[in-house]
């Protein structure tokens, strides 16, 4: 698991209540509970409506991909494992790897080496593991997008909560000493429709991109690798090119 959403909200959330007591303000004040239900609720139902009922069996994976996403291995250690592979296929051929891919957990590369010892067609392989790329980053791109629906109607939604409270204020003139709670319990949906979009909402939108982007680079790293083992290619050659498709940090801090 990837810990750095959670740190980044708790970070976040800190940063605001800080700034309250520094400004002489109670933090309790935040616990008001009409606005959270109406901002959570509210913003969670508008942003459900416009996805399908197909899209909306997934939500629980998609706020698990937001918050604790699996954490992506280094590149050097797939390289290392190609690397290995293509040692032993150009010793043994590529049916020797038979057993070796039984042992592999990453389902990509196992199913990739699977197609390159069962004989396909080196171009229908790539072709075939660079759709399964692509669809995977379709579906991501979806559970961003909801995220980030979320990201913009929670202020408004905030909005319209401050509205109402405000009416309620309207219809409670008659009684002077009870307009300034009032007034600032009406703000409060507001400052939750902002904190919730920026706090939580568009980040998640953010890291669910992220790791879409690292998961894909990964996948892409291991077509070149299962095409080149397929192709007879010599390890070292193997390694010098997978190496060149990583950043350089990510070598030099293999190298250190």
């Amino acid at each position: 698991m990837d810990p750095a959403t959670l740190i980044g909200f708790v970070v976040s959330l800190v940063a605001l209540l800080v700034f309250m007591v520094m400004e002489g303000s109670d933090p309790s004040s935040l616990l008001f509970l009409p606005a959270i239900v109406l901002v959570i609720v509210a913003t969670f139902g508008a942003a459900m409506s416009g996805q399908t009922m197909d899209d909306l069996k997934k939500l629980p994976g998609w706020f698990k991909l937001a918050v604790m996403p699996a954490k992506v291995p280094p590149a050097t250690d797939q390289i290392q494992t190609l690397v290995s592979l293509a040692e032993r296929a150009r010793k043994e051929g590529l049916l020797a790897l038979e057993a070796q891919v039984k042992a592999i957990e990453d389902p990509f590369l196992k199913r990739g080496l699977q197609m390159g010892i069962d004989g396909t067609d080196p171009e229908e392989l790539r072709a075939v593991l660079e759709s399964e790329i692509s669809a995977k980053k379709a579906e991501d791109k979806v559970a961003a997008k909801f995220m980030n629906t979320m990201g913009g109607y929670a202020p408004t939604i905030g909005i319209v909560g401050c509205i109402v409270g405000l009416m309620n204020v309207m219809a409670n003139l008659n009684d002077p000493s009870s307009l300034g709670p009032m007034i600032a319990s009406a703000f409060v949906a507001t400052l939750w429709g902002v904190m919730a979009a920026n706090f939580w909402f568009l980040p998640m939108g953010a890291k669910i991109l992220r790791v879409s982007e690292l998961q894909a680079a990964q996948m892409e790293l291991l077509v070149e690798g299962i095409t080149e083992i397929q192709a007879g290619t010599s390890p070292r050659a193997v390694r010098l090119k997978l190496n060149s498709l990583i950043p350089p940090s990510e070598l030099a801090k293999e190298a250190a």
